[in-house]
């Protein structure tokens, strides 16, 4: 993950991180998204802030998430 520099005066935002594969089914990025809230810190995260499915250009659905 990239840390951003924060200059002053700026105001920081927080990136949404991919998880990085696609599935064919909404129902299966869902099963993964509740993974996430979960057992988050198996990933390396203690808290997510959001967690979000999405659909690609090419019909496909993933996990996107803010940690």
């Amino acid at each position: 993950m990239f840390i951003d520099k924060i200059h002053e005066g700026q105001e920081h935002q927080m990136k949404w991180v991919y998880f990085n594969k696609l599935y064919r089914t909404k129902f299966q990025a869902g099963c993964l998204a509740k993974r996430l809230v979960q057992d988050g810190w198996i990933y390396g995260f203690e808290e997510m802030r959001e967690v979000e499915i999405f659909r690609s250009r090419k019909g496909k659905y993933g996990v996107r998430f803010i940690p």
